[in-house]
């Protein structure tokens, strides 16, 4: 389907457009209702990261603010751990299948015994769920976002004395062959395209900059993947993912890199003390 009015409608925005007064929950539900059922799917798919974290807070804490941003209220949430609660099989169309399996698994002992984290798991899961959905677009961009993390955190593994079998996530083949290689290259060449270009960006020592940097890949990605989708919902969906981009660098500073990163060694010290008091 073919969105003319829609797509001709949409400003021209650039990596550096943090002064842009757009406010994503309104352009969320104002492309919501002008895609047709099967786009919007997609559409709720890319918000569903914020489902994610908002699915975990909402378990430890049933009070907890949520991210607007997220599909699903509070409310939501409520009702549909009570459907899971009660059901082994529930049926609500509100309830994407990772969820539930999520919600089925997360405190079993098997699963805790692995070391893997909540939110690694989760995250793990909803990768599986993008990658089976129909638009190859989509498939591709989580496909590109899932390696381009997993090696940033195999770098980081590799430079701070973590193992990488609990931190790298995911299932495919980069995943895999980043927890089987000790190679320099982590064994990517040819598998990775853009793997020089991410080292280099993992070497970056400003944190600020490497995420920039990191942006910046992406945002390459997006143009070079839509060039010839003109009026497409491919073209839509990669306007709502740079507008997301350009929203988290509004909030981000010097000081909140180094609060990421020291939040992202210290979930990896927490994961590897666990590791080690489970051998």
């Amino acid at each position: 389907m073919n969105y003319y009015c829609l797509i001709a409608g949409l400003p021209d925005i650039h990596t550096e457009d943090t002064k842009t007064a757009f406010s994503i929950p309104e352009l969320k539900n104002e492309l919501l209702e002008q895609l047709s059922a099967s786009d919007a799917r997609l559409l709720k798919l890319i918000f569903a990261a914020y489902d994610n974290a908002n699915f975990l807070a909402f378990i430890a804490n049933k009070e907890a603010g949520l991210n607007p941003l997220g599909n699903l209220s509070s409310t939501d949430w409520l009702e549909l751990m009570l459907l899971m609660n009660e059901s082994e099989n529930p049926q609500d169309l509100r309830l994407m299948p990772y969820i539930q399996k999520f919600h089925s698994t997360y405190s079993d002992e098997k699963f805790l015994a692995e070391g893997i984290s909540p939110e690694d798991y989760l995250a793990t899961l909803y990768f599986e769920e993008a990658f089976k959905c129909e638009n190859k677009f989509l498939q591709k961009w989580f496909d590109f976002n899932l390696n381009l993390n997993n090696i940033l955190s195999a770098v980081a593994c590799r430079n701070h004395g973590f193992d990488p079998h609990t931190l790298v996530i995911g299932t495919n083949e980069v995943a895999t062959t980043l927890r089987q290689s000790n190679a320099r290259d982590f064994g990517l060449t040819g598998l990775f395209e853009q793997l020089d270009l991410v080292l280099r960006i993992a070497e970056e020592n400003d944190l600020l900059e490497r995420e920039k940097k990191i942006d910046a890949l992406k945002w390459a990605w997006l143009e070079e993947n839509t060039f010839f989708n003109y009026f497409t919902v491919e073209r839509v969906l990669a306007f709502v993912l740079k507008i997301q981009m350009i929203d988290r660098w509004k909030m981000l500073s010097i000081e909140k890199g180094e609060q990421i990163f020291k939040e992202l060694l210290g979930s990896m010290k927490e994961g590897a003390s666990f590791d080690s008091s489970n051998a």
